[in-house]
């Protein structure tokens, strides 16, 4: 059942994902020779006016084929005559409807809340260190240096510190006051990394629809945030990639997801499809953003690079990729069997 739910998850966040490419060129007219879902052979097709639509086998990606895309075209309506601004709007376009629908699939989950959660402290837990410099009404406003906007920001940014002494900023009876070092206990997880535990329960409030939507924005930012966060703790060695997750590890996850009710698994399915946009706007080869990249380039310069040359990039991209994926789904099948 988690295989089929991942099936059909990813298939609907593709489509998403492509039809934004897709419309965003049509309305740019841009001349889109082909939409498919999936990849490999085609299992079913038509054509309408200058477009075939397309099922294909293997239920991996999809992808918008545009006319000039990869090589100059003489043809009209091609992307490589088009304005910098329309490409870059088409090229971008995908990764902004994972984003909008992760929003959406986000103010379902908090309306389905009895309260929205704040960020002022309500109540300490029974022996809650963190009570020596945190007082009842302390409303956060930041941890270790970053902005608290919602609930779920405490939450993660608590769980990335791992020596269990925070830094904070609170604002306590209207004035805004510095606490350095508040003690937390920690906690060591599965995979061996520690994250500090809360001690401590923030108050809820009424839902309101503005209170819905703007818990909602922030939450997908705060969701979001992995992405970026994630590559660079990587970087410093913080996480090894054998922590990484895969199509198998989300499949897994997918399943306890949706056993665990629709709030859950919407949960899930915004948390896959914010972080799907997020990565593919990176400034990776073979990813949207190294192609954005590209057109900033040009922009910048008043006239393309080669596309020789930028084919050359992408493709290099996309094997260091495709190896990325072989290392994570490995990984994913071992920690399957150690369970």
């Amino acid at each position: 059942m988690g295989i089929i739910l991942t099936i059909l998850l990813f298939g609907v966040l593709i489509f998403i994902h492509e039809f934004g490419h897709f419309i965003t060129a049509k309305l740019s007219g841009v001349k889109v020779n082909e939409f498919a879902l999936g990849m490999g052979p085609v299992i079913w097709k038509t054509r309408k006016k200058d477009t075939q639509y397309a099922l294909r086998l293997l239920p991996i990606g999809g992808f918008v084929s545009m006319e000039g895309e990869d090589e100059e075209s003489e043809e009209e309506g091609s992307f490589s005559k088009a304005r910098v601004w329309n490409k870059i709007l088409i090229v971008t376009a995908g990764a902004l409807m994972n984003l909008i629908l992760g929003f959406l699939l986000l103010v379902i989950v908090v309306s389905q809340q009895s309260a929205i959660g704040t960020t002022t402290i309500a109540r300490f837990e029974e022996g809650a260190t963190s009570s020596q410099l945190l007082q009842v009404d302390d409303k956060i406003l930041k941890i270790n240096g970053s902005s608290i906007n919602i609930d779920y920001d405490i939450i993660y940014t608590m769980m990335r510190d791992s020596d269990g002494s925070v830094d904070m900023v609170v604002l306590r009876d209207g004035q805004k006051v510095e606490l350095t070092g508040v003690p937390f206990s920690t906690e060591q997880m599965e995979d061996g990394t520690v994250t500090t535990t809360l001690d401590f329960k923030v108050y809820g409030r009424e839902k309101t629809v503005g209170g819905v939507l703007r818990q909602a924005f922030f939450y997908t930012g705060t969701v979001a945030k992995p992405v970026w966060t994630s590559l660079i703790d990587i970087a410093t060695g913080k996480f090894g990639i054998n922590q990484l997750s895969g199509p198998v590890g989300v499949a897994s996850a997918v399943g306890e997801a949706s056993s665990m009710g629709l709030s859950s698994f919407l949960m899930l399915a915004a948390f896959i499809t914010i972080n799907l946009g997020v990565f593919n706007l990176l400034p990776i080869p073979a990813l949207d953003g190294g192609r954005l990249l590209f057109l900033l380039i040009e922009a910048v310069r008043g006239k393309p690079v080669n596309p020789k040359y930028e084919g050359y990039v992408h493709a290099l991209g996309f094997v260091l990729l495709f190896g990325l994926m072989i290392v994570v789904t490995f990984n994913d099948i071992v920690r399957l069997f150690r369970g």
